[in-house]
This record gives C-alpha cells, sequence and structure tokens, in this order.
C-alpha cells in the first residue's frame, strides 16, 4: 500500500470527490459496499431482461439511472464549486 496526499473537493463521506496525485480531473470515491449495490443492481437489471420481465427491469433501470444520476450531479457540483473543468 502506498500513502498519498488527494485533494478533497467534497466532504469526506460516501461518494467523496477526490483529485489523486498525477490525475488532471478529479474522481468520485465509490466506497465498497456501494460499489456491491451498483453491481448487484445492474445483475438485477440483466436477469430480468432476461426473464423477460420488462416492467420490473424498467423499474431497476430507473432506479439505477436515478442513483448514479445523483452521483454525477455531485460530482459536478464539486467541480463547479471549485471552477474546475468537467472531464466530458
Amino acid at each position: 500500500m502506498e500513502r498519498v496526499e488527494a485533494e478533497l473537493f467534497t466532504d469526506g463521506g460516501n461518494d467523496a470527490v477526490v483529485r489523486l496525485p498525477g490525475r488532471r480531473f478529479p474522481g468520485l470515491l465509490v466506497q465498497g459496499d456501494t460499489l456491491s449495490t451498483l453491481a448487484a443492481d445492474v445483475t438485477e437489471l440483466v436477469e430480468l431482461c432476461a426473464a423477460g420481465d420488462l416492467e420490473e427491469a424498467r423499474r431497476a433501470a430507473a432506479l439505477l439511472q436515478q442513483d448514479l444520476g445523483e452521483k454525477l450531479q455531485r460530482y459536478t457540483d464539486a467541480l463547479d464549486a471549485h471552477g474546475e473543468r468537467h472531464p466530458f
């Protein structure tokens, strides 16, 4: 393990926006439990599609879209608050 200094753009809670040394743009630090939940949500969506349950698949996709949209909004808000360009 290597210890480095990082720039913290938001509070240190879940989904912190940080910039690591040598990187032009900050990233979003996703905690392990959150990453596991996102992976499980995608797995559920794939299984629902495979089973042909499109109504439940739409519901699962909408929830995933909302969750990722909130994370993206937190990221862009943090960059805007610090006068940083967006990488997209």
